[in-house]
């Protein structure tokens, strides 16, 4: 298939950032200490995912004023840059900001930026930190020592979304699919876990990033006969989506079912008629009932004025987990925070224990899958109906 021009656009944007940071030394990788350490927020906060960014952003800011905006004894400094949904925004921006000589790097939302911008942090050994791009390429074909990703897989996220239509004896899926790399992979992997389950695809269909008028794929999918729809859609189409939905009463015809589908600052932007009945996975959840996680819901909601979403609880869970380990190594050198990295474990992450494997730099964890329910004053909230075990959910290394 012919590359679009913006793949070709962004692919030359990649390459010429490459060749600029050839003669990048790697003696910067232990470098004496700076007067400030800095991180690069590479994340949307406009477009289709602008809304992910922005909660990303939020839960970042608890996780470094918590310590005082401090680490091992510098001020830290955060550049946030906006990638505008676009792969190529990502990494001309990544590119400026690794000029500028930060000392990590926090994100991307799409997968494929992530994959870029992963490309730039190799050669100039930063340490990159993801907490939502779930491509599994991230932390297996593609990975890198200097890459983390302290939350879900691609697989992770099929085998919640089996499972549990298994569960609820689902027994024809029809696929509303968002037309990127990621979204067809997740749904070819996905496919072949159906139909291991006896679960079987009505129909599919592939919807534009940032698609304006999704009534027509909508009403294919209640007319096909499934009983149930998976609508993988992220971000702003998910409100789109969901409200079109909603008008139709599509939670009462089918059961609808995606990958971080829903949660109560998505339900807030949909409104009870699209979400109430919406089943999600979940990356994080503000009511599991850990320390750390009380302290965090506590923070956000004085600062914020509202409870933490999961893109923002994923968020500070990652970049906290991170910042604490640069602390306890207690030298500036880069290669040492990345080896204390690789090999730690999180004893009160907000979800419990998380482990770190030094294998691929991918963080063991619980999943958590979800339901929209009626809350406090006709708001949406999500009942965590299923919790998986990582023991479930990952295949041993190697």
């Amino acid at each position: 298939m012919k590359p679009s021009r913006a793949t070709a656009v962004a692919c030359s944007a990649l390459a010429l950032a490459l060749a600029a940071g050839v003669a990048f030394s790697a003696a910067t990788a232990a470098a004496q200490p700076a007067d400030k350490f800095r991180i690069a927020g590479i994340i949307p906060l406009s477009g289709a995912w602008g809304i992910i960014g922005e909660n990303m952003r939020r839960g970042a800011t608890i996780a470094i004023e918590e310590r005082g905006s401090k680490v091992l004894g510098k001020p830290i400094e955060v550049l946030w840059e906006d990638t505008e949904t676009s792969t190529q925004v990502a990494v001309q921006k990544a590119t400026r900001a690794l000029s500028q000589g930060v000392h990590t790097v926090f994100g991307e939302v799409s997968s494929g930026s992530t994959l870029a911008i992963m490309k730039l942090t190799d050669q100039r050994k930063v340490p990159q930190i993801v907490t939502l791009s779930a491509d599994d390429r991230i932390t297996g074909a593609d990975k890198s020592r200097y890459t983390f990703r302290t939350s879900n897989t691609v697989s992770m996220e099929n085998t919640m979304i089996g499972e549990f239509a298994k569960r609820q004896s689902v027994k024809k899926l029809y696929g509303i699919i968002a037309d990127y790399q990621v979204g067809r992979d997740m749904w070819t992997a996905l496919k072949a876990d159906l139909a291991s389950k006896n679960i079987a695809v009505a129909g599919e269909e592939f919807a534009p990033i940032g698609s304006k008028d999704y009534s027509i794929m909508l009403d294919k999918a209640v007319k096909s006969g499934a009983d149930g729809l998976l609508l993988l859609v992220v971000g702003g189409d998910v409100v789109t989506s969901l409200k079109q939905g909603g008008e139709t009463g599509l939670p009462q015809k089918m059961k609808v079912m995606g990958t971080m589908l829903m949660d109560e600052t998505l339900g807030l932007a949909v409104g009870p008629t699209g979400a109430l009945g919406i089943n999600s996975t979940l990356r994080y959840h503000y009511t599991q009932d850990t320390p750390r996680n009380k302290k965090f819901v506590a923070a956000y909601q004085a600062k914020f004025n509202e409870l933490p979403s999961q893109y923002a609880g994923e968020a500070y869970d990652g970049l906290s987990w991170w910042l604490d380990t640069v602390e306890s190594t207690g030298v500036w050198d880069k290669e040492k925070w990345v080896d204390a990295f690789r090999n730690s474990v999180r004893q009160d992450s907000v979800e419990g224990v998380k482990r770190m494997r030094a294998c691929d730099n991918q963080a063991e964890q619980i999943g958590l899958f979800g339901t929209a329910v009626s809350g406090a004053n006709a708001s949406v909230t999500m009942k965590v109906v299923e919790t998986f075990q990582s023991a479930t959910l990952f295949k041993p290394c190697g």
